[in-house]
């Protein structure tokens, strides 16, 4: 590299030769004769910008035109020019197509036309020409013209005769034959045309590369590289020349001869030209030679007078769809969806070395590229686990998911469903493209273990694998529909990205929103039987006969709690009071007129003034002998009215309650709370502004928590808020939520119910009147009385929310769907006595009223007979 290069010619030239000049080039072997008369190139380094450097000197013998040879005729050739035929081809067209798909080619998952999804991939391919070319061949042509002098000796005969007189000296004529030889010369110019083809452009194109842009690919575009391609190949040589004959300048013709008659034949008009034809050659010639991947295009061998033409240089096939073949190009999370976006292409073709005469790397745009439709999809078809187990309610709300408060519920927020149809959706997991998934409750929630507290309104981000979280409805929730959002946001989605109901079907939209319409429902539970006022039950519910002192035994439903968890509480302190109840007394119950104390709870909105509990009282006898248990109506006897029966008319006698009598035994602490609750909600600022809180607390303890609040009757019993506590949690309680409204959120309601003391059992349904009538009256003592055995009294427990007594609310045994009673609570619905007595039981049953023992018992004077 860069060393210096000087051409010279021979100096002194060889002898008998004249230097005519030079001419150089780089592109191509010189033709056409020197360029320069005289001297040598310009000198210089070589620094391999070009592969080729000619130089031919040129020379002309001394004594001979130019191209002739001693001893041969004089030629004179024309300078070869283009004859006019040629065969020219434009550059073809490349053919060029391509397609941007779904990966895999063959197989794929999507239709991009209709959509595909970020974070899925596409391939690019393109299919095109092999190779382009472009092309020029020009036919030369020329004259060559030789001068040849024809020799041709004449052997002559003729017989002019000759008159001879014989012996008689009469005349006659004899042969005389004569001969001589002559010989003819002649001179002729001879031409030869000649041909040859040359290569005047030449121009082939092998494929560099393709792009391909579409707003789905990284950075908007690929570049493709040929794969497993093999350009054409082909060599050229500027062969192309002629070489005319040497024929000699003097032909010698055969011999030949004429006969000419009487007189010399004349020979001087002799054509002897076709001994000069037959004495020049015709001009050899070459054409320039193309070998084109194999095959050869332009011959280059020697040939006589023309040249062979040239064929066509190969059409290219087209490239395998393997060449210009990307796969896997992932689309980013970048790309919002977006419909129909158009596709451009463009293919690059480089000019492969070798070319003759110009020519520069071509670029071709590709046209009729698909269009590609970025849509990543998301759905939510989600779920509340509807708690039928624990809906006490007495309608229970059609197409609503009932939670509970104070109990676990799960929601599902699947990750498959039903998209689109079109291909590559459908109805599937859509998990791969999710980037979040959430949940808003409109209420409190905890996490399922209470573990994390969320306040409502906010959204709660949930791990986006799991399709099932468990949440945990606090107890101070209000009571109600709501409805519970929930949303799976797509991992393209930009801020300020809009929603669309279970898919986002409208690519518009890149999160899917769901909704489930749910009832916030409360509970009625843990009824109990506190006290009895009969002395014979003193001992089991006071530590000390006339002491206030509670022992803290009570008599529950069942063995269970209010779900349903053991108690632990043994059997023979279950309900119904019957005989075995007492831990002392096998056979004893409760004697008529002896009321018995009980309470229970409530969960939920059940703290406003007008809510209630509705008991409804119901009865039956069972037979002390047989066990046999049927319904009865109850009598009883006024001041001013006989046989007065429970629920009729006439039943007006009105019950009451003093919420903190003596042997209620109601906490202290309770008493402040629901105080406190009713300072601050239930009175205005002019009712209660000259009170203080403390004041207004120990004015309620003292005051009305001590006075009788209404309660009903035998036959229907209404507890209202004078004997309710609110006995919600104190501890525990998030930051931001009111103590005293969970405080409210769970109260004890307290009653008592007794049978009047002179009772009177028929059965159900038992005309007391025809009987009297037709059995000369009644007495106590009347055989129509059910006597031996004993009063079940049964209790339908409902609550009532501000007021609405046609509409109970909550159901503690004869909702649709649970029984708190039986079905939580553990109610045995039978039970064996000490003395081997079954009883059958009904959900509800309370307590067993002895039919033939009153307290008046208790209190008559011994009379001795």
């Amino acid at each position: 590299m860069k060393q210096p290069f000087q051409a010279e010619h021979l100096d002194p030239p060889p002898p008998n030769y004249t230097y005519k000049g030079y001419q150089k080039r780089i592109d191509k072997e010189p033709e056409g004769g020197p360029t320069e008369d005289e001297g040598d190139p310009q000198g210089f380094k070589y620094e391999g910008n070009f592969s080729t450097y000619y130089v031919y000197y040129y020379y002309d013998k001394q004594g001979s035109p130019p191209g002739g040879d001693p001893g041969n005729p004089t030629s004179q050739c024309t300078s070869p020019a283009p004859s006019g035929n040629s065969i020219d081809v434009p550059l073809n067209d490349p053919s060029v197509s391509a397609v941007i798909q779904a990966d895999s080619r063959g197989s794929e998952r999507f239709n991009v036309l209709d959509g595909i999804p970020t974070t899925e991939s596409l391939y690019g391919n393109v299919l095109a020409k092999s190779y382009i070319s472009k092309n020029k061949f020009v036919e030369m042509s020329g004259t060559c013209s030789f001068d040849i002098t024809v020799n041709r000796t004449y052997e002559l005969t003729w017989d002019p005769g000759k008159e001879v007189t014989d012996e008689k000296g009469n005349k006659h004529t004899e042969p005389d034959p004569q001969s001589a030889s002559e010989t003819v010369t002649k001179s002729y110019t001879i031409e030869r045309k000649y041909s040859f083809w040359v290569i005047d452009n030449l121009e082939v194109y092998k494929i560099n590369e393709a792009a391909l842009q579409n707003y789905a690919f990284e950075g908007n575009g690929i570049r493709i590289t040929p794969s497993g391609y093999s350009p054409p190949s082909y060599a050229t040589s500027k062969s192309s020349g002629y070489t005319p004959p040497s024929p000699p300048s003097t032909v010698e013709a055969p011999s030949g001869s004429r006969s000419g008659g009487k007189t010399k034949p004349d020979v001087s008009g002799e054509n002897l030209n076709s001994y000069a034809e037959d004495a020049v050659d015709e001009v050899k010639v070459k054409n320039d030679s193309l070998t084109f991947n194999g095959s050869a295009v332009m011959n280059g061998s020697q040939t006589e007078r023309a040249g062979q033409r040239p064929a066509q240089i190969p059409t290219a096939t087209q490239i395998s769809n393997n060449v210009l073949y990307s796969p896997g190009h992932v689309i980013p999370t970048s790309k919002t969806n977006k419909a129909d976006q158009p596709s451009t292409g463009t293919i690059y073709y480089g000019l492969m070395s070798g070319n003759i005469n110009g020519g520069s790397d071509k670029s071709f745009p590709i046209y009729g590229i698909n269009s590609v439709t970025v849509h990543t999809p998301v759905v939510m078809y989600p779920g509340v686990s509807d708690d039928r187990a624990h809906n006490q309610k007495t309608t229970p709300a059609a197409g609503r998911s009932a939670i509970i408060l104070d109990r676990p519920f799960t929601v599902m927020m699947p990750n498959s469903g039903q998209h689109t149809n079109d291909l590559g959706y459908g109805n599937r997991d859509y998990l791969k493209y999710i980037d979040s998934k959430q949940v808003r409750f409109p209420f409190d929630v905890y996490e399922g273990t209470k573990a994390a507290f969320y306040p409502k309104n906010i959204w709660i981000e949930v791990d986006k694998s799991r399709e099932q979280f468990a949440f945990y409805l606090p107890v101070w929730v209000d009571e109600g529909f709501y409805a519970v959002e929930f949303r799976s946001i797509a991992h393209n989605a930009p801020p300020g990205a809009t929603e669309q109901t279970n898919a986002n079907l409208n690519l518009s939209h890149h999160i899917a929103y769901g909704t489930v319409p749910v009832d916030v429902i409360g509970r009625v539970y843990d009824f109990q039987v506190t006290d009895i006022a009969d002395y014979n039950w003193e001992g089991v519910f006071r530590t000390a006969t006339g002491s206030r002192t509670p022992t803290g035994a009570s008599y529950w439903v069942g063995l269970n709690g209010i779900d349903g968890a053991p108690r632990g509480n043994p059997t023979q302190y279950t309900l119904p009071i019957r005989p075995g109840s007492h831990p002392l007394y096998k056979n004893a119950v409760i004697k008529t007129g002896y009321h018995f104390k009980f309470d229970l709870k409530t969960k939920g909105n059940m703290f406003s003034p007008l809510d209630q509990i509705a008991i409804t009282p119901s009865f039956d006898f069972i037979d002390a002998a047989s066990g046999t248990r049927q319904p009865v109506d109850l009598y009883y006897h006024t001041g001013s009215q006989s046989y007065v029966r429970i629920g009729s008319a006439s039943d007006q006698v009105q019950r009451y309650v003093i919420l903190n009598e003596r042997l209620r035994n109601v906490p202290v602490e309770e008493l402040t709370d629901t105080a406190l609750y009713q300072y601050d909600h239930n009175y205005t600022f002019d009712q209660v502004g000259g009170i203080g809180r403390s004041q207004f607390v120990q004015w309620f303890i003292h005051k009305p928590s001590m006075q009788k609040t209404p309660v009903g009757s035998f036959s229907l019993l209404r507890l209202p808020a004078g004997v309710r506590t609110l006995i919600g949690p104190k501890t525990g309680i998030p930051f931001a939520v009111d103590p005293a409204r969970v405080n409210a959120a769970v109260q004890r309601w307290y009653g008592e119910y007794s049978l009047p003391a002179e009772l009177y059992a028929v059965p159900a349904g038992t005309n007391v009147a025809e009987y009297g009538r037709t059995h000369g009256g009644l007495t106590d003592r009347s055989a129509i009385f059910l006597k031996k055995g004993y009063i079940v009294v049964n209790f339908n427990i409902e609550t009532v929310r501000n007021g609405d007594t046609g509409k109970p609310y909550l159901q503690y045994i004869r909702a649709p769907l649970m029984n708190q009673w039986a079905g939580m609570e553990g109610f045995a619905r039978s039970v064996m006595d000490p003395y081997g007595r079954r009883y059958a039981l009904k959900d509800g049953d309370v307590v067993f009223y002895h039919a033939d023992l009153s307290s008046r018992d208790d209190f008559r004077p011994l009379v001795t007979h």
